[in-house]
């Protein structure tokens, strides 16, 4: 390519005409100019040409090139240094790292309930397909592709699901929209590493009916916490009852038995009684039989004699 340029520059010196001077040394002067310009501008062709006969690629990106004649060529050139033909060819460099996007759409679910969802996507160009996607898409492809796909497949997805499976089952409804949008997506070249669901809220109307729900399953949960504690106070005033039942039934017979279990009795309860008196800082001076301390009395002999003619009585 230089040496084309050399030669027509050359070419053109030569037709350069020679400037009219007066002197005989005239004639060496023009020739001389003509040649200094000709080897600047043979000069200038050659920097053009080897500034633009190279372009270096990043790391994460591909370049593909344009060719005025044969439209774009076939081959992907990878990182580094690569060459090409100036003016005739032109490189057009991709971004292949991942890079996200976010779409936020209002939907309806299956029970006609109004949902707001955000989705957050992870893509890329396919590496291998950069020349069809420049030539149907352009360089521009995320725009004009995703942001349709992203909310035709959510739309479609959370048709399938009523209002309270699409938190109870979330995971699943994020893997449904991330299956439909690979699907999708494929058919343009561009690959998706991650789909997430960041965002999703009801209406406030279903948000209301929602917690006055919860609510109420509270106050039941309660209601029947408070059932089961009346019952359990029953049974326990029932069990005491049959207790004190069978304690007196059990006494009666022991005093029928033995009339000597009273006196028992009366021994303990004279025993509280006195702790209770010497444990208190006033002087009580009481009859001893009003205190049941009187333990050989009178009281014994009239409480054996009533249980004797009892006993002939009956």
């Amino acid at each position: 390519m230089s040496k084309q340029f050399r030669d027509a520059f050359q070419r053109m010196s030569k037709n350069v005409p020679n400037m009219p001077s007066g002197g005989s040394g005239g004639g060496g002067i023009g020739d001389a100019a003509g040649r200094a310009a000709g080897s600047a501008l043979v000069a200038i062709g050659l920097g053009y040409g080897a500034y633009n006969s190279f372009y270096n690629v990043e790391g994460g990106h591909r370049a593909i090139v344009f060719n005025r004649l044969t439209g774009m060529k076939e081959t992907v050139y990878g990182e580094g240094l690569n060459f090409n033909i100036p003016w005739f060819e032109r490189p057009v460099i991709y971004d292949i790292r991942t890079r996200p996007v976010n779409l936020q759409t209002l939907t309806g679910s299956k029970d006609l309930q109004m949902v707001t969802i955000a989705i957050r996507v992870l893509h890329k160009p396919n590496p291998n397909e950069l020349v069809w996607i420049y030539r149907y898409l352009g360089k521009n492809y995320d725009e004009r592709v995703l942001p349709s796909i992203m909310n035709e497949c959510a739309k479609a997805v959370v048709a399938r699901y009523n209002a309270n499976e699409l938190l109870t089952k979330r995971d699943k409804v994020s893997a449904d929209i991330a299956a439909e949008l690979k699907m999708r997506a494929s058919g343009f070249k561009v690959m998706l590493d991650d789909v997430a669901i960041t965002h999703l809220s009801f209406s406030p109307e279903y948000a209301k009916a929602v917690e006055a729900k919860q609510v109420a399953q509270q106050d039941a949960e309660r209601a029947k916490y408070i059932v089961i504690g009346a019952m359990q106070e029953k049974k326990t005033i029932i069990t005491k009852a049959r207790g004190e039942a069978e304690s007196a039934e059990l006494i009666g017979t022991a005093v029928k038995k033995n009339p000597g279990f009273m006196k028992l009795r009366r021994i303990d309860a004279a025993r509280d009684i006195a702790d209770i008196v010497s444990g208190s800082g006033n002087k009580i001076y009481l009859n001893a039989d009003s205190l049941l301390l009187n333990l050989l009395g009178d009281a014994d002999d009239k409480f054996a004699k009533g249980t004797g003619a009892k006993g002939r009585w009956s």
